[in-house]
């Protein structure tokens, strides 16, 4: 069994691999139809383009940019049933959310966007609120009814529904910052990842690919979410080898810690515990320390820093 094989497995065996899309504060890849491709619709793409400037307005905390990708008559109803109708009431509602949560991000995550007339659009997908000062907030499902007037595509109405998940995931699996792709490369090896919401947003679906230096390709994918019964965050990793590992992870001051253990394709155990700081939500540095293949110490990883790809 070489150790490449082994230090693959480590490397891929915390969400946090050298090796990660997921988009980020992008939309996640998801099942789009229309009428024709995503890629050749202008009309998608122009759709797209004010999902990306509502993002943008809500992370400045404007809520005046925010309602004005509405209807003039558009209607807004939250998490919690409340309905905000008209401009007027949409930036009044944001406006008071900003002044309670200041410094609230969102990221969303597109699951569908299809034309269902030449003037209309539905959009589904996740999104992700981080409270002001880096606390967790909530997840919520959302729709979203696009119509087009006078050549511009607006939101006419918006649709929120509450993803309820236990205070323990809430508070201990701050994770969705990782939703996006990484790529980092490391003595010619290069790496993406990426990282998307699954399973109505309880988990965190990593697909990754390496490149070696003469062009071959391997991938695999990773599983994060909360472990109700061991009162923990846990990874379910597969290497491309056939390996699996399971990692418990903990929380550390600017980061994470995974304890991984498993086994390689060919049945020798593998452990290690790997090390993640955040640097800030574009980059991350990652190692892999107190590593044994079967009984056989390895040496500890070098620090990598991985990197977030901007969305295109």
């Amino acid at each position: 069994m070489k150790e490449t094989t082994f230090i693959l497995l480590v490397l891929c065996s915390s969400a946090f691999c050298l090796g990660q899309d997921q988009q980020s504060n992008s939309p996640r890849p998801g099942s789009e139809s229309s009428a024709e491709p995503q890629e050749s619709s202008p009309e998608l793409a122009a759709i797209r383009a004010g999902s990306e400037a509502f993002v943008a307005a809500f992370n400045q905390g404007d809520a005046k940019a925010i309602a004005a990708l509405w209807t003039e008559d558009g209607e807004y109803i939250d998490d919690r049933g409340r309905r905000y109708a008209g401009r007027e009431a949409i930036e009044k509602g944001y406006a008071e959310f900003f002044t309670g949560n200041p410094g609230a991000a969102i990221q969303i995550a597109i699951d569908s966007l299809r034309l269902v007339s030449p003037n209309t659009a539905i959009e589904d997908g996740l999104a992700s609120v981080k409270a002001g000062s880096g606390v967790a907030g909530g997840a919520s499902r959302y729709t979203v009814v696009h119509v087009k007037d006078n050549g511009k595509w607006w939101m006419a109405s918006v649709r929120d529904t509450a993803i309820e998940t236990p205070a323990a995931v809430r508070s201990a699996a701050d994770l969705h910052w990782l939703i996006g792709t990484w790529v980092a490369e490391e003595h010619g090896v290069q790496t993406e990842s990426v990282c998307r919401w699954a399973v109505d947003g309880r988990f965190i679906e990593r697909r990754y690919t390496t490149t070696q230096l003469d062009g071959t390709k391997t991938s695999g994918v990773q599983w994060i979410g909360w472990n109700a019964q061991g009162g923990h965050v846990q990874s379910w990793d597969f290497s491309p080898d056939g390996g699996h590992a399971v990692g418990v992870w903990s929380p550390t001051e600017g980061g994470w810690q995974a304890k991984v253990a498993g086994t390689t394709g060919d049945g020798i155990s593998t452990t290690a515990v790997n090390r993640l700081t955040r640097l800030d939500d574009n980059a991350y540095a990652w190692q892999s320390v107190r590593r044994f293949l079967g009984d056989v110490p390895l040496p500890d990883t070098n620090e990598v820093v991985i990197k977030r790809r901007p969305a295109e």
